[in-house]
């Protein structure tokens, strides 16, 4: 993947957290720059990998004399005990990179794993499982390459990429459909208006004002039964949000939404076990 300048401040960021008094422990153990080091970065665990790109370019910034052999390409499923990739170079610039490329390897693992989960647990119906905005602030670019890299899909990059009016939004409007008719006359044309409905009442509400698409929000399955196929008769799409799991994801899916947004892929995702062993 490519750094994008965000992406590059993030990494700037962490490495003078980590290493803005320098390594007294490199420098009092070892000579100089310790010597040419070899280390393999090992999956302790079934994982998707994901993050190498950025692991390499932590490295880079440590030093030009660091290089990361990758083994294997981000977005494969691999078992526990697969070497993902081998870091070579001194010794001492290497024990420098290792905690803050350790730190964004494990973590895009941990989503793309969890975004694997999640894909896998809708195989075979029509439903997409997409993120939300809910990811590590400064995070966001990295998190939500790493759910494409586990087989999910991106929802919003940001409040300007999407118009979603919520909850929120129709408290402050005075009711849903006002606030879809307003969308409708002042949004910008290119994009499509979806609102947040809690209950049959309220999307009828948001199909006559004409919404393309309607988020169903923390409803029961059984109601989701009778909101989904009615929400397609009246020519919307469908998206799911609110409390999704692992455990109930596949349940929502086979009842024919188009998206299913869950938070928990960044959110809730654990970090992926990854070391960095020296050879």
């Amino acid at each position: 993947m490519m750094l994008t300048p965000a992406m590059k401040r993030l990494v700037a960021l962490a490495l003078e957290e980590d290493l803005g008094r320098g390594d007294v422990t490199a420098a009092a153990v070892l000579d100089g720059d310790g010597g040419p080091a070899r280390a393999v970065l090992l999956a302790k665990q079934p994982l998707v990998l994901f993050g190498l790109d950025v692991a390499a370019y932590v490295c880079a910034e440590v030093s030009a004399e660091i290089r990361v052999v990758r083994r294997i390409a981000d977005g494969t499923l691999v078992a526990a005990g697969t070497v993902v990739g081998e870091v070579l170079g001194p010794a001492v610039p290497v024990l420098m990179a290792e905690r803050t490329m350790l730190n964004f390897l494990q973590r895009l693992s941990g989503v793309a794993t969890q975004a694997r989960r999640f894909a896998d647990a809708v195989a075979g119906t029509r439903a997409r499982v997409v993120d939300t905005r809910k990811t590590t602030p400064g995070w966001r670019g990295l998190e939500k390459a790493a759910v494409v890299a586990g087989g999910c899909a991106n929802h919003r990059a940001d409040l300007g990429s999407g118009l979603l009016i919520k909850d929120n939004h129709i408290a402050a409007c005075g009711g849903v459909r006002s606030a879809v008719e307003r969308a409708r006359l002042r949004a910008p044309h290119p994009l499509r208006i979806e609102v947040e409905v809690k209950s049959l009442a309220e999307l009828d509400e948001a199909l006559a004002a004409g919404a393309e698409i309607v988020l169903l929000d923390n409803m029961p399955l059984d109601v989701l039964a009778q909101a989904i196929p009615r929400a397609h008769a009246g020519g919307a799409r469908v998206e799911v949000s609110g409390g999704v799991t692992l455990d109930t994801v596949g349940a929502i899916a086979r009842l024919g939404p188009d998206l299913i947004s869950a938070g928990a892929i960044t959110h809730s995702a654990p970090a992926a076990d990854i070391s960095l062993d020296f050879t």
